[in-house]
């Protein structure tokens, strides 16, 4: 095999090795900030293509602190149209045309929620140096975005406004290349991606490679799950499915829980049960009430029925 196909194979091989798939949080508070928590608004880092989830007041600037780069950032998806959910994304947007960042980025609402996105950001922002689109969602549950390596889907929720959460699952992964094999094999490189997809080899004498021979089987693809603002809702679990992590609202506590109701929003109990009940392997907290001083028991809470609870905070980085 000629020495240019070897390192190709070789950095080919590496580079597919690499795949990352983190949640980072920003917001985690509800609607009345405090000094411990700011509005709603998380990033997905997936491959260091950054997704947002939300985004309120402040948001730019926990984006900032987090080292994360505007010019990664291509997709924002917003649960509905509450103000903590959505007012720090005009000024966000704002400083992202102050800073002549370039590229496109679509933001994924309701037609009301891109009605006045337009009308603010045409007074306030009119010149921008990346195109701004908008994909029109309903409160469904609908498959609202495709990439190569992501799929990204809706499910709808109940709150006192269209709500929905979003699932975002990765695609079938590649299958890892054995590379003593592929060079005893005299594999080309030209080969490599139909090897990945699964084909079996075949040499120009006719022989027949087995895939399995010259592969290992791919990665396990991951999936995330982002439950914004609900009133508990037991058939969720089925309609959002085995999860690698979920992020399901804890605005109250069980001794709230008639107040959650009245709210349309759920207790850590109530959230730890559609995490047990989805299959989910993890389940990360969030959307905290400004009433409570101790985050460490809605923790206590929420592990009482799910042992494996992430108590989130801002600044914190869970790997799915």
């Amino acid at each position: 095999m000629p020495e240019i196909e070897a390192f190709n194979i070789a950095t080919f091989c590496n580079f597919a090795s690499m795949s990352d798939f983190n949640i980072h949080t920003l917001g985690c508070g509800s609607a009345k900030p405090t000094p411990r928590h700011q509005p709603s608004c998380t990033v997905l880092n997936h491959r260091g293509n950054l997704m947002m989830i939300d985004c309120g007041e402040g948001a730019q600037q926990a984006f900032m602190k987090q080292r994360l780069k505007f010019n990664r950032l291509n997709h924002i998806f917003l649960t509905h149209l509450h103000g903590d959910h959505v007012l720090g994304l005009p000024g966000m947007l704002s400083t992202m045309a102050l800073g002549n960042e370039g590229g496109s980025i679509t933001v994924h609402t309701f037609e009301e929620g891109a009605d006045i996105l337009t009308k603010i950001l045409d007074f306030f922002a009119r010149e921008r140096s990346y195109q701004l689109d908008f994909n029109i969602i309903k409160p469904e549950d609908a498959l609202i975005l495709e990439t190569k390596s992501l799929s990204v889907r809706t499910v709808k929720l109940h709150h006192r406004v269209p709500t929905v959460g979003y699932i975002f699952e990765e695609k079938p992964k590649p299958r890892h290349i054995i590379r003593d094999m592929i060079d005893f094999h005299k594999v080309p490189f030209s080969y490599i991606n139909r090897l990945r997809a699964g084909e079996d080899y075949i040499a120009p004498d006719g022989r027949i490679i087995p895939n399995h021979i010259l592969t290992s089987e791919a990665d396990r693809s991951l999936s995330y799950a982002h439950i914004s603002d609900t009133i508990y809702m037991p058939e969720l679990a089925s309609r959002i499915g085995p999860v690698d992590l979920l992020m399901h609202e804890t605005t109250y506590l069980e001794e709230h829980a008639k107040e959650a109701k009245a709210r349309f929003h759920s207790t850590a109990k109530q959230a730890a049960s559609v995490a047990r009940d989805a299959g989910a392997a993890r389940l990360l907290t969030g959307h905290y009430s400004s009433r409570y001083r101790d985050d460490s028991a809605f923790l206590k809470e929420a592990a009482e029925i799910f042992p494996n609870t992430v108590l989130n905070r801002e600044g914190l980085v869970t790997t799915v």
